[in-house]
């Protein structure tokens, strides 16, 4: 399914990526895709996700390391590693656009072709992102281990859940509840939610 659907996908979406990829050389220096820092994949192992650059060169070094945005990264850290759009200065023009509207996550086809992902599946965490939140939140050392047992989604549980609006210890609650009740059922009505969710640009971050 997931090899079907992310051909399906890539051929659907290669206009639009075309389109994106343009926008963002004309809007900002820098490459197409984000320079971000690898994810946590099935079991632990890391692997570099596919996204299009929706922010400034270096933008996810840039938060921790330049004194400019102090501030802001505690806040990043206090929200649940999570900024929304309109606070976070480090986005670009057509970065608003394309994340609200969550065209910024369509490379991540290129990681399911790869097996590196699957369709359906818990966020693809950051490294850090889970040791600083397991410390925040205890009580989720056992469910970010069950929610590490699969592999991470392009869509998935928390995405059609509310997205921003959930903060971790729920959203960590959620990609553990689908890792136990994973089938194919349940992929097909996520996927099949998941494109109000990026019409609706609801708690998009």
């Amino acid at each position: 399914m997931d090899i079907f659907f992310g051909i399906f996908l890539g051929l659907f979406f290669l206009p639009i990526s075309l389109a994106t990829a343009l926008a963002i050389k004309l809007d900002s220096k820098g490459p197409v895709f984000a320079d971000t820092p690898k994810r946590v994949s099935k079991n632990g192992r890391l692997f570099h996700l596919y996204k299009f650059r929706s922010m400034i060169v270096d933008a996810h070094n840039l938060l921790r390391t330049d004194p400019r945005y102090k501030n802001l990264y505690e806040k990043y850290k206090k929200g649940s590693y999570k900024l929304s759009i309109e606070e976070d200065p480090r986005i670009t023009k057509v970065g608003r656009f394309i994340r609200k509207y969550s065209i910024d996550e369509v490379p991540q086809l290129i990681n399911v072709l790869r097996g590196e992902m699957s369709l359906v599946g818990p966020r693809p965490y950051y490294p850090d992102e889970l040791k600083e939140q397991e410390k925040k939140y205890p009580d989720t050392k056992n469910v970010i281990k069950e929610a590490l047992s699969v592999k991470p989604g392009l869509t998935g549980l928390w995405q059609v859940s509310g997205r921003s609006n959930v903060n971790f210890d729920k959203r960590i609650k959620l990609d553990a509840y689908y890792a136990r009740r994973k089938s194919i059922l349940l992929d097909l009505i996520i996927i099949l939610k998941s494109p109000w969710v990026m019409i609706g640009g609801r708690g998009c971050v």
